[in-house]
């Protein structure tokens, strides 16, 4: 079995829900912020009714070119050009929503509670919100240069949003949603922390 053909460049994370029956085939998944669409690779080949949005026209035209060559049957239009913040998928339609390093490039707290809202108006109840973002837990405070606001320059040089426990605490509050795991997060040695923060609403 070639693991790298079937299953790309997964999330480890996301393959984790994977494993545990969380997300199965049948599941209507929208990846917000999907980038080169590096976690859907699987998804596609196993027949899930995919959609993604993102901002860069680029990544759009690559992820429907995947979509051609995986799962032929998918009509382009379910990968859209737009932000996660004004979605044009109607409320209530998906069974997964999948946020991979995408709410640490917020640009300030409003912008981050906008993301997680559309993200959970589009997800059915009873759905499963699964993110991973750069967060400030296990991170010693040194590490972290201030910038602005949550904004902080990390140890590998990059600038990110960074969010701690409580705030994600209370944005699952705030959302009334369910936490199915405890928030999980890798330490990158020298680099950042990241957070998986998953959610059944």
């Amino acid at each position: 079995m070639d693991l790298q053909a079937q299953f790309g460049q997964i999330d480890i994370y996301l393959f984790d829900q994977l494993l545990r029956g969380r997300i199965v085939p049948g599941m209507r998944v929208l990846d917000a912020g999907c980038g080169g669409g590096r976690n859907l690779v699987y998804l596609l080949r196993e027949g899930f009714d995919v959609h993604a949005v993102d901002e860069d026209p680029q990544a759009v035209t690559y992820v429907r070119e995947m979509v051609a060559a995986l799962a032929p049957g998918l009509p382009p239009g379910q990968i859209r050009l737009g932000a996660v913040e004004r979605m044009s998928f109607p409320d209530d339609c998906f069974d997964v929503v999948i946020s991979n390093a995408v709410l640490h490039f917020a640009r300030d707290d409003a912008h981050l509670e906008a993301m997680a809202r559309e993200m959970w108006r589009v997800l059915k109840p009873g759905g499963l919100l699964f993110a991973r973002l750069v967060s400030s837990i296990g991170m010693p405070d040194e590490a972290l240069e201030h910038v602005s606001g949550r904004h902080y320059v990390l140890p590998d040089g990059t600038t990110r949003y960074v969010v701690d426990e409580a705030q994600l605490m209370a944005l699952t509050d705030a959302l009334r949603g369910v936490l199915l795991d405890p928030l999980k997060t890798t330490v990158v040695q020298h680099q950042r922390c990241m957070t998986t923060w998953v959610l059944r609403k």
